[in-house]
């Protein structure tokens, strides 16, 4: 597994299964078009490429081309990079019959083909590096009462709508957001001034 300080935007979810068997990043999914509709998803998106910096890596296909299109339409450039895998074709082993242009997507790719692209594209690699500052943990969420409690439930979705983040995040994609944007102690800050505003 090899850690990469950008985030990655894939198309669907079996992609990002295949990418996340490989890179250590934080991985979005596109849910394919659906992101032309998913604007709460689009600003998630645009605020991880301004902290993080954004890979779009879809497949390379014409629908592939539409997304990454889009992306990149609503994202400054600056903060952009593009992961291309070449045209290879064939079909994915969970498919009975190749997809429209007959070639493999991000699913069906190599490892060694997927570490290539992101290094083609400039992805900034974290071989040999120090160990990053100590993360938001589930343990974290669970002493805020974000989970595990009574009331977590409805504290994560006025957490989620403070923060102006996707209201149908699931906890652990809500963790992996404030990984991403917040560190431990900007999320108490978050938490005490949500409690502050009902108090």
């Amino acid at each position: 597994m090899v850690k990469i300080r950008e985030a990655i935007v894939v198309e669907g979810r079996y992609d990002k299964n295949t990418l996340s068997q490989i890179v250590d990043a934080p991985i979005f999914q596109t849910d394919g078009f659906g992101i032309f509709r998913d604007r709460e998803k689009m600003r998630l998106l645009r605020r991880a490429a301004e902290r993080l910096g954004l890979i779009i890596f879809t497949d390379s296909d014409g629908a592939g081309f539409v997304i990454r299109n889009h992306i990149k339409s609503a994202i400054p450039e600056k903060y952009l990079k593009h992961a291309y895998i070449p045209d290879i074709p064939g079909k994915e082993k969970r498919k009975s019959a190749p997809g429209k242009e007959g070639k493999l997507g991000v699913e069906g790719m190599k490892p060694e083909i997927i570490l290539e692209a992101l290094r083609r594209a400039g992805a900034t690699f974290d071989e040999g590096q120090a160990p990053a500052a100590r993360g938001i943990t589930k343990q974290d969420m669970m002493e805020l009462g974000l989970s595990g409690g009574p009331d977590s439930s409805a504290k994560r979705k006025k957490l989620i709508k403070a923060l102006d983040f996707p209201e149908h995040l699931s906890a652990n994609a809500l963790l992996q957001a404030l990984n991403m944007l917040y560190s431990l102690d900007e999320l108490k800050a978050a938490v005490a001034a949500l409690e502050t505003d009902n108090g």
